[in-house]
């Protein structure tokens, strides 16, 4: 397995008084970061007392961070793991492994141009598509037919009106 870094998150605030960070996850969902083993800052393993999910975030308790003032030091930080600490289930993947895939159009086998982004949204993500034109595919299965990592590409059915310039 690939043993390589992710970033996995982004700590965006503080929660309280007592030392909490509000974290916002770069993963599936808050609950799936909640599952990664060791988290990394700068390259250096945190020391976790604590994470919950609060309103589709992660509020996290460091050891030795007690209040707010020790807190404020971690804000906007990004928070990294080894690939190998984070469980994925069977046909899904990380955001990071998507970005860069080419997309092939399930119909006519034609290139539709490379993920550039993965948007993340309540109810699913979107992928943010670039090549002649530009796409936004939600990212569920009724679009995405397969993903090939080692081939490097995604196939999807497209629909009128994923286009960004399509009314």
């Amino acid at each position: 397995m690939n043993d390589s870094w992710i970033e996995v998150g982004k700590i965006v605030n503080t929660h309280g008084v007592r030392g909490e960070l509000k974290v916002q996850p770069w993963c599936d969902s808050a609950e799936q970061f909640c599952e990664i083993g060791a988290l990394y800052l700068d390259g250096a393993p945190l020391e976790i007392a604590a994470r919950r999910v609060h309103k589709g975030s992660v509020l996290l308790t460091l050891s030795g961070v007690t209040d707010l003032d020790g807190a404020l030091h971690y804000k906007e930080k990004v928070l990294s793991a080894r690939r190998s600490d984070i469980p994925l289930p069977e046909g899904r993947y990380l955001n990071a492994d998507l970005i860069g895939l080419t997309v092939l159009d399930a119909e006519t086998g034609a290139s539709v141009g490379t993920i550039r982004d993965v948007l993340l949204y309540p109810a699913n993500s979107v992928l943010v598509v670039r090549g002649t034109r530009e796409y936004l595919i939600p990212a569920v299965s009724a679009f995405i037919e397969k993903t090939d990592l080692d081939a490097g590409t995604m196939t999807i059915h497209l629909l009128k009106g994923m286009a960004t310039d399509e009314n």
